[in-house]
């Protein structure tokens, strides 16, 4: 089956065209600045990058781009649209409603509206994604992959937070998740790799970038995870706080004289890496700093790690048992400092890591156990592929599985 992934953001348009069979990339492209002078980046069948530059209104103009590029006789992606079996959208908040992937109706694109509320920045250029699809690829069916869908599996001690319970009645204030695609694709290959029967593997997976997550997986599913009621809460990002005193929020808010909209974009935008340090939400550049001695940019890289290790000591705790712990995505699988201080003292229990092999360059982009022998936690590298899982999931709403 070829899928369509379709990731829109604000005035972004990233896509891939993959064979589910064997999970070969045909091609993906990325046109950025929609809404004015666009630029489309997209790779040949040899792998060759290639960049045109366009006048795009909106993301429908975009998308008419794409599906243009993909019949190209230049190129020959496909040789005509209808041999596009299905369109497969990365959607991040489907709430409550939705624990699974589902062909998108007019009922599904009522509720990822509902939910642009709690996902503000990303439902709506999702549903743009989607409604852009409907006009250019009419008869093409659309499924909606969540980002929150693999979290719905958490016990209610994991998701309730502990004020009134009436405003989980009224506003449903809960812990939701995020990242999921990525957990689930990393928890699945990881339990491959390891020959192990996924209903009974224990895992943590940390998926590390920009924006950051831990999930505790029980038995191949979500039992916990560390984004909250939004992607702010958690472990230090790039340029999000993750958990921090809420009344700390209070406090600035009187001292600085800001109101909601300024404090938001104060924990959203600039804290983190970023906010701490002063130097650049990219934590390579910040651990070129802390190398030359900037003991701020040093700070912040701690922060990092010691987020990411109490989230990992917690989940010990509750998993019992915990067959893997998982690095994924930009920090997780290129930072090896990271990774060897993330399990550093768990020699302790058991686990130990190999660092000869973590340090290796060879290693970035492959699965790799980066376990001592005979550590307990088999300790891996593991490549997200989240445009493939998205496109496997289609594939398996599509076909009824």
């Amino acid at each position: 089956m070829k899928v369509l992934v379709i990731n829109c953001g604000s005035s972004s348009l990233k896509y891939q065209l993959i064979t589910t069979e064997d999970g070969n990339v045909i091609t993906k492209g990325l046109i950025e600045k929609i809404g004015g002078n666009s630029e489309f980046c997209f790779y040949g069948k040899n792998g060759e990058k290639i960049t045109q530059s366009h006048k795009l209104k909106d993301h429908a103009e975009a998308l008419g781009v794409v599906v243009s590029n993909l019949v190209d006789p230049a190129y020959k992606f496909v040789g005509r649209l209808e041999e596009i079996d299905a369109i497969g959208h990365r959607v991040v908040h489907g709430g409550e409603e939705f624990s699974k992937s589902v062909i998108i109706d007019d009922r599904v694109i009522s509720s990822i509206e509902k939910y642009a509320e709690l996902a503000p920045l990303h439902n709506p250029p999702n549903l743009l994604g989607i409604h852009s699809c409907s006009k250019v690829l009419p008869g093409t069916k659309q499924v909606a992959v969540f980002d929150t869908a693999f979290h719905q599996t958490m016990p209610e001690s994991s998701y309730f937070y502990a004020i009134p319970y009436e405003y989980y009645d009224k506003y449903k204030i809960r812990r939701y998740g995020f990242h999921g695609t990525s957990h689930r694709y990393v928890t699945i290959k990881a339990a491959e790799f390891l020959k192990k029967d996924i209903e009974s593997f224990n895992c943590i997976t940390c998926h590390l970038g920009n924006g950051s997550s831990i999930t505790a997986v029980k038995n191949g599913k979500s039992a916990d995870t560390s984004m909250g009621f939004t992607p702010l809460e958690g472990v230090v990002m790039g340029t999000r706080c993750g958990t921090i005193d809420p009344n700390i929020v209070y406090f600035l808010m009187n001292k600085e004289n800001m109101n909601t909209a300024q404090i938001d974009q104060v924990l959203n935008k600039k804290s983190g890496l970023a906010g701490f340090s002063g130097i650049s939400n990219d934590l390579r550049e910040v651990t070129a700093a802390a190398k030359d001695g900037n003991r701020r940019a040093a700070i912040a890289r701690d922060l990092l790690v010691k987020s990411i290790r109490r989230y990992i000591g917690a989940y010990m705790v509750e998993l019992g048992r915990v067959d893997s712990i998982i690095f994924t995505a930009g920090i997780g699988e290129n930072d090896a400092y990271v990774r060897e201080k993330c399990v550093e003292g768990l020699e302790n229990f058991g686990i130990a890591m190999n660092t000869e092999i973590n340090r290796l360059p060879s290693i970035r982009g492959q699965l790799t156990d980066l376990s001592l022998d005979g550590s307990k936690t088999r300790i891996l590298l593991v490549p997200t592929n989240e445009e493939y899982m998205i496109a496997m999931e289609t594939a398996w709403v599509i076909n009824g599985k």
